[in-house]
């Protein structure tokens, strides 16, 4: 089976993106990110940990709540003004009739629609440049539109096109896996931390270090690398100076899986994907971050005896992959915002992510 290292490896699974940068505008660096879940819906999770979670209908997926499956997940650009892109996602949703069904028309459905934000307000500019509710449509339809396991583009693309991490410039990223027994499961995260992906001893990128085979920048790269990050960072500084204090961030993740799981089963699997994110981003969950993942679990296979805790590994394990392709694919942006290189930019264009 031809996989695209993507979380619509997970049959039914669909994502969309939708940004708008300079191209569109003085000032705009911003996106909104849909994974659209199949007609009949998903079993999903939340964890979310950090001191400043900016978060939608999270309380619905709790276990204990009366809500069974969700219809999409949004991931979101402009803080908590990007919520306003969840009502151009519930509003195609409707009219599509995905939703819960709380009347005897068919078409009295509300649809259920999880979303989480990051900070990136004034990272182009622009500070009134944030998703609405027509970037989320546009995100929503272009997942609509997507065939069955398409590529995910990455980088500077949906809620990563004003990420950064660490200095660095942060984006969208995905991998999956399938487990022994078929059972597919893919991730697809917006990285932006106040943390950073890279080692500052080497310039090793720290979601590489835990499988044992991380690329080694040589020593004079390094520390050329460290100096212009330097440079980009205070001049970031100068022209944010009195409007950004201090810095603000949140890394965002949805992982998906084509095993059948409880309400609860997905909440203990999102809350273990956290050991992911915290392979490649350090220091992780810190009071200005918001760090927010989700699970969905389209039910289309059955776990075998012993599998959750396989499951539970790999899923983690992808989130890990997804960080790294993330860095690797975000190209570096210099504009009135501030200076954010890529990593490539700094440690040489021939790594592919």
């Amino acid at each position: 089976m031809t996989t695209q290292d993507a979380l619509t490896d997970v049959p039914g699974v669909r994502v969309g993106h939708a940004q708008r940068t300079t191209a569109d505008g003085p000032g705009w660096l911003t996106g909104t990110t849909v994974v659209l879940a199949p007609e009949g819906g998903a079993v999903a999770g939340v964890d979310s940990r950090g001191g400043a979670p900016g978060t939608r209908e999270t309380d619905a997926l709790d276990p204990r709540n009366v809500v069974e499956r969700i219809h999409a997940v949004v991931l979101t650009g402009g803080s908590a003004f990007g919520l306003d892109s969840v009502s151009g996602v519930m509003g195609w949703l409707e009219e599509q009739g995905r939703g819960v069904r709380v009347g005897p028309d068919p078409a009295q459905v509300v649809p259920v629609v999880p979303a989480a934000v990051l900070f990136d307000l004034g990272r182009g500019g622009n500070w009134r440049g944030r998703p609405d509710a027509a970037l989320g449509r546009e995100a929503v339809e272009a997942a609509a539109a997507a065939e069955p396991g398409s590529p995910v583009a990455q980088g500077n693309a949906g809620a990563g096109t004003g990420a950064v991490v660490g200095g660095l410039k942060g984006g969208i990223g995905t991998a999956s896996t399938v487990l022994p027994s078929g059972t597919t499961v893919g991730a697809v995260t917006a990285v932006n931390a106040v943390g950073s992906a890279v080692d500052p001893a080497t310039g090793v990128l720290y979601g590489e270090m835990w499988d044992g085979l991380p690329h080694v920048p040589d020593g004079s790269t390094h520390a050329e690398a460290q100096r212009r990050l330097t440079e980009a960072r205070d001049e970031t500084s100068r022209r944010s100076a009195g409007t950004l204090r201090p810095p603000l961030n949140t890394t965002l993740a949805v992982v998906a899986t084509d095993a059948t799981l409880t309400r609860a089963q997905a909440q203990k699997t999102a809350g273990n994907c956290h050991d992911g994110l915290a392979r490649a981003v350090r220091p992780l969950h810190l009071m200005h971050d918001g760090d927010t993942v989700f699970t969905l679990a389209t039910c289309e296979r059955s776990l075998a005896d012993g599998e959750l805790n396989e499951l539970l590994g790999a899923a983690a394990d992808v989130l890990t992959r997804a960080v790294v392709r993330a860095v690797l694919a975000a190209e570096g942006v210099d504009g009135p915002g501030g200076v954010f290189p890529s990593y490539r930019d700094l440690y040489g264009s021939g790594r592919q992510s």
